[in-house]
């Protein structure tokens, strides 16, 4: 399914406007709200073949544009102040437009960071992960770099989607936890690929 523009929101943050491209399913049963990697935007190929997957799956999308984007700026805020915006959206989305039902939170890259950090925060029913970036290129030998931590401590189901040949690593399934692994890099251009392993877990998981 294909992704229009979608209804544009401006929501408040602590750290300045966050924008939100919402696209709402004709009945839907569940909404999930998606963030963007560090130095890109909510067009990245995996969020908007994502975002097809849920709305043919008659989940509500909403994909969310940090403070720092919308200011203009491509490098990103502190770890503190991302959770912190991310975490205002969310609220008010439940509060508004996307009501109380189940929740998933994701993203790409940093974004699925963010939503693993803040996941028991939001409320989150499932958690989902595009290119979780393990760690930091050629430092996987390296645990003290490691981003796994923040992928264990999620207690609600997660699919993660890798890229086969991702330098930024590949994490392991855990009880709980998909990894689907698909043809490509960090990049995640497989959109077909990455439709399908989103749409297969949205139908077991939520």
């Amino acid at each position: 399914m294909s992704v229009g523009p979608g209804t544009v929101l401006d929501p408040p943050t602590p750290h300045g406007p966050a924008r939100v491209h919402l696209h709402p399913a004709a009945r839907p049963r569940a909404a999930l709200v998606l963030g963007h990697g560090a130095g890109g935007g909510v067009g990245a190929p995996d969020l908007v073949a994502a975002a097809g997957a849920a709305l043919a799956a008659g989940v509500s999308v909403a994909l969310v544009e940090q403070p720092y984007r919308v200011a203009g700026r491509r490098s990103p805020a502190p770890a503190a102040q991302l959770d912190a915006a991310w975490t205002a959206v969310v609220g008010a989305l439940r509060d508004g437009v996307l009501g109380d039902g189940p929740l998933v939170a994701g993203g790409r890259s940093s974004g699925a960071r963010v939503a693993c950090r803040t996941s028991a925060e939001v409320g989150a029913a499932g958690v989902l992960c595009l290119a979780f970036p393990v760690h930091a290129p050629g430092r996987g030998d390296d645990p003290a770099r490691s981003r796994l931590p923040e992928l264990d401590a999620v207690r609600v189901p997660v699919l993660v989607v890798q890229g086969e040949r991702d330098p930024f690593g590949m994490p392991p399934d855990a009880p709980g936890r998909t990894v689907a692994r698909v043809p490509g890099t960090h990049a995640l251009r497989s959109s077909a690929a990455v439709a399908a392993a989103v749409a297969g877990w949205l139908a077991d998981a939520i």
